[in-house]
């Protein structure tokens, strides 16, 4: 089955502007260092011939590590992650099985240590991003081998556990694999494969999930569910049904009417649950939700899964990790008022909302790499036809084959999402070629130009991509306005949560750092306020936008590029629940207390914050205004 567009490959798009200065502090941090730190991920990994953790960790540190090295074109985290690779490709055996063997090692007590899927499934889309960026021969037909055995394997031992529910993740690499060799035993593998995973499109269109879970199931699983919401879509490659269409956008209305939370995901703080503000998510759910908006946008070439990327990412990613990137939550909260060691109403450890390592459990540690290289590397796509499709905004560098052979590189600059204002020019390689471009609208957008050579040109949105085919010339410049207007959203017990554009603004809580665990590099830390947090906001207000030049790091409460100014009140009987933030109140008790104004900032950039606000006024005095 034809997709709507087709991936580029890792390297066609480089940041550029502040999403570069993104990355490199990433490489600075975390995911440049992360080896020399955490035992995990160390010379001792399965995954590199050593005797330690054989299962997921290595992996997924690889499946961020190597895109964001080819993206940077840093040569020292190419070479760290080429170690990965070598390793792999020497390991495979006659039979086309690679990797550690023996029983797997690893904390994990949930899985059959003697076989199991899961971890090739990681390692297999390392492969392919590897094969793009570097153009190494092996991996064709070290990835064909290894297919034969899973071939002659499947059925003697089928996918079980994390495999079952995350077969997509196979499914996924046998169709690249399949694209570029037309082996016809791909899609018969790939339809076993299929046939054996979670029945994702049952669930997620007659979703049966309606409140906070509070028992285990694979199938509640935050991350599960992250990863399956594109099962559907990815089914849909193979058989073109329209059920599988269907059950995706079910599944996000019902993900987001049941458990949604304002800063795009679910929540699940181990498993769904439920709309409080103060219930947690996961940041593994997070990089895979990205992960699986950006194959749906391939697939589909539907403007909501851009959205829905763009949202998530520029919120609940930077969020949820430190400025500097040295540390990192397992749970964040919308309201998040303290982060410290203590029991939540959720099921996991008291340690995961502090900042550190890996606080609460590790996978988050080792898979967290891929949000920000995936997300620029899904910046454009091709629309299968010598067009390109424009899926984010974010400051980049393109470079395709477009209409009848030529290359054009499109520098995309603004600063966008902290502006509304994204310039396009375009470098072809030779004079005058004819293709089309598709540029996304965001929903959030009611009225947009685009100017080309000073020229409006009419935009009609069709499935949120507005599609301008016409000849192109060296040197067009190209203007696309998508004007940003404040916008609050109800929701429970009548909180609201503030936006504009595609970012969610938050009351910043002064944030006071203390020290949990000292190490060689990376810390863990506690968070405690420093300044109230008990604010409602008016309902009939008007809020004041105020912008400053984009910093090296945007996402810090101090240099926030742009701001809201705003006017509250204390709410006196808003409580404390356990050690969060209590729900809301629906009629806050304000008496006597005066006017404040507020500044509020962009969700991403506090990491104390209240995001979802008692209203204060009448809902009708709001609508009046607005009218």
């Amino acid at each position: 089955m034809e997709t709507a567009f087709q991936a580029l490959p890792l390297g066609a798009i480089k940041p550029a502007g502040w999403l570069c200065n993104q990355l490199r502090i990433q490489a600075d941090g975390l995911t440049g260092h992360l080896e020399e730190h955490w035992s995990d991920v160390g010379p001792d990994n399965g995954w590199i011939g050593g005797k330690g953790e054989s299962w997921e960790r290595g992996p997924y540190y690889v499946d961020g590590l190597l895109p964001l090295a080819y993206l940077l074109e840093d040569e020292r985290l190419i070479a760290k992650a080429q170690r990965w690779i070598e390793w792999s490709l020497a390991s495979q055996r006659e039979d086309g099985n690679f990797g550690p063997q023996g029983p797997i090692q690893t904390v994990n007590q949930d899985l059959d240590k003697k076989q199991d899927w899961w971890h090739y499934m990681i390692m297999l889309k390392v492969f392919t991003q590897y094969a793009e960026a570097s153009g190494d021969e092996r991996v064709i037909p070290f990835l064909t081998g290894f297919f034969r055995y899973v071939q002659g394997s499947i059925e003697a031992h089928p996918l079980q556990g994390w495999a079952k529910a995350r077969g997509a993740e196979m499914m996924l690499s046998i169709l690249w694999l399949h694209k570029r060799t037309g082996d016809d035993f791909l899609v018969t593998l790939a339809n076993h494969v299929a046939e054996q995973t979670t029945d994702w499109t049952d669930i997620f269109h007659d979703f049966p999930y309606w409140r906070k879970v509070e028992e285990w199931d694979w199938t509640t699983h935050v991350v599960n569910v992250a990863m399956g919401i594109k099962t559907p879509g990815v089914r849909y490659e193979l058989t073109g049904d329209d059920v599988e269409r269907a059950a995706v956008h079910r599944g996000i209305d019902s993900l987001m009417t049941y458990h949604g939370q304002a800063h795009g995901m679910f929540s699940g703080d181990e498993w769904l649950s439920g709309t409080s503000p103060s219930q947690g998510v996961e940041l593994c759910a997070v990089v895979e939700y990205m992960f699986s908006m950006e194959q749906l946008t391939r697939i589909f070439g539907e403007g909501r899964f851009g959205d829905i990327l763009e949202k998530v990412a520029f919120n609940a990613l930077p969020g949820t990790v430190s400025a500097d990137w040295t540390s990192h939550q397992y749970d964040q909260q919308v309201n998040q008022i303290l982060c410290n060691v203590a029991p939540r109403d959720w099921s996991n450890g008291p340690e995961a909302n502090v900042f550190g390592l890996a606080p609460n459990f590790g996978c988050c540690t080792s898979n967290m790499h891929q949000g920000w290289p995936k997300l620029t590397a899904h910046l454009w796509m091709s629309d299968g036809h010598g067009g390109l499709a424009a899926v984010s905004y974010a400051p980049s560098t393109v470079s395709a084959q477009v209409g009848s052979g030529a290359t054009a590189t499109i520098r995309v600059s603004g600063e966008y999402p902290f502006r509304d204002r994204v310039v396009l020019d375009i470098e072809l390689d030779r004079a005058g070629e004819s293709f089309a471009i598709s540029f996304r609208i965001p929903v959030w957008c009611e009225a947009p130009t685009l100017a080309i050579g000073g020229v409006n040109v009419p935009l009609n949105a069709v499935h949120g991509y507005a599609r301008v085919d016409r000849e192109w010339n060296n040197g067009d410049q190209l203007i696309l306005t998508l004007p940003m207007e404040v916008k609050t959203t109800s929701r429970n017990l009548c909180a609201i949560s503030v936006e504009r554009g595609p970012l969610v603004y938050v009351l910043p809580i002064q944030e006071n750092w203390q020290l949990l665990t000292k190490r060689e590099k990376f810390h863990d830390w506690e968070v405690y306020p420093g300044s109230p947090w008990k604010y409602g906001l008016r309902a009939d207000l008007a809020y004041e936008v105020q912008e400053s030049d984009v910093p090296y790091q945007p996402f810090d409460a101090e240099q926030a590029p742009v701001r809201l100014k705003a006017s509250g009140q204390l709410v006196r009987g808003w409580k404390m629940e356990g050690n969060n933030a209590g729900t809301p109140p629906l009629h806050p008790d304000v008496a006597g207390q005066e006017w404040i104004e507020l500044t509020l900032v962009p969700y991403g950039s506090a990491r104390l914050r209240i995001g979802e606000f008692p209203l204060i006024g009448t809902r009708k005095r709001k609508w009046a205004a607005d009218r």
